[in-house]
């Protein structure tokens, strides 16, 4: 469980494919204190260290064919960024929202440009998984704990802070990008409701 709230960026310093998965082997400046087994947000990603170098600060978490299928981590690149986040404590405050690290679908910045000293970003996903957006409501990009400041169908927008521009991977995303998105679970259960409820007042013949 996590907060989506950024610790810091990874930098990806080797990329290992082995049959349909990915072993990414990557370097930040706490990475002494990971354990192996322990489950870190990578762009919003929940995966599990697997490996540890300590004097280089260096760890290598797995991600296996599903996860590169259905996020943006098999297009990641060696000298990437990825935003990082340690999973959460239950005796801290929690600043983001509830994230759970698994990414429901993928989506395309269509729109990237600043605002009076802020930023303002644009996404469009595919509707076919009928997840859904409200205004002032939250949302997870890349590991990035935000609020909706336009939805539509297909189509949201957030506004970023500069904090949040400088220290995430935010500041090198621009049009076509492809992020991450966990919406957020509140709202894929009502949904999820509400559909069940549609199934039981309409039944087929």
């Amino acid at each position: 469980m996590f907060t989506g709230i950024v610790e810091t960026l990874a930098k990806v310093v080797q990329i290992q494919p082995e049959n349909g998965n990915i072993h990414f082997t990557l370097h930040n400046d706490i990475a002494h204190t990971f354990k192996i087994d322990q489950s870190i947000s990578h762009n919003g990603v929940c995966l599990t260290v697997v490996a540890i170098d300590k004097t280089n600060n260096t760890y290598t978490v797995t991600a296996i064919a599903e996860t590169l299928q259905k996020t943006n981590l098999g297009q990641v690149q060696l000298h990437d960024f990825v935003n990082i986040e340690q999973s959460m404590q239950w005796n801290g405050r929690i600043d983001g929202h509830i994230v759970q690290g698994h990414i429901d679908q993928i989506a395309q910045c269509v729109m990237a440009q600043e605002d009076a000293g802020s930023w303002r970003f644009g996404f469009q996903y595919d509707q076919k998984t009928q997840n859904i957006t409200v205004e002032k409501g939250s949302i997870c990009i890349n590991g990035v704990s935000l609020t909706v400041v336009a939805s539509k169908p297909d189509y949201f927008s957030v506004a970023i802070i500069p904090y949040t521009y400088e220290h995430t991977n935010f500041k090198n995303l621009k049009v076509g990008s492809i992020v991450n998105i966990e919406f957020d679970i509140l709202g894929k259960y009502i949904q999820k409701y509400l559909q069940n409820m549609n199934m039981v007042l309409t039944p087929k013949d």
